[in-house]
């Protein structure tokens, strides 16, 4: 789903119009959002701190079943830094210092966790959670996966190319979700794009 840059393999078999999707980092491409709308006629909640981004959606004509908030995931509801990109026609940010971007040139933004965010919205059972979020998806796998929550798939953009020991923490986070019964079951061409799916889904479609 999407395109070659922002896409993901997709279980689509276990989603319909009924289907709940949050979609964590959007920057200025929703080809992936738009498609899942397109498929399946389902919800799409899309998030993104990112000045660039925010702005970008206010200036284009989104589809009715997307609705965006200018918030971030967080392991936790705060207040935190995040840091703009070193080149100012690049759109991701990032809320841990890594290559890409100033660590002189941050801005406060506003952090949920899942948790929070799912009880805001109403939602008991994620269909699909899709995270592209610059490296910090490893400080908040961890809250995800403790929410009360049910989630059907995870879709993640690994960064281990941002940190010293980033294969460590692909492997480790992924240890984490398979622990909590997700199982891969597509990778992208890059290996940077990992698509997991619950296994008791599969069990109860059986």
């Amino acid at each position: 789903m999407g395109n070659d840059y922002g896409g993901f393999y997709v279980a689509t078999e276990f989603l319909d119009k009924n289907s709940i999707v949050y979609s964590f980092g959007i920057g200025e491409d929703i080809s992936f959002d738009e498609e899942m709308i397109k498929d399946n006629n389902c919800l799409v909640f899309g998030f993104d701190p990112t000045p660039k981004s925010i702005n970008w959606i206010k200036s284009r004509q989104v589809p009715e079943n997307f609705k965006f908030y200018s918030s971030g995931i967080g392991d936790k509801t705060t207040v935190d830094y995040f840091y703009l990109p070193k080149n100012p026609n690049y759109v991701s940010g990032s809320l841990v210092q890594q290559n890409n971007v100033d660590s002189d040139s941050k801005i406060e933004v506003q952090l949920q966790s899942l948790q929070d965010i799912a009880h805001m919205l109403e939602h008991k059972k994620i269909d699909v959670l899709k995270m592209d979020i610059e490296g910090f998806e490893y400080n908040v796998i961890e809250s995800i996966l403790n929410s009360n929550v049910e989630i059907g798939q995870i879709l993640v953009e690994v960064h281990e190319r941002f940190f010293e020991n980033g294969q460590q923490r692909t492997i480790d986070m992924l240890e984490k979700l398979r622990k909590h019964d997700f199982l891969v079951f597509g990778i992208s061409e890059t290996f940077e794009e990992i698509s997991l799916i619950n296994k008791n889904l599969i069990n109860n479609k059986k």
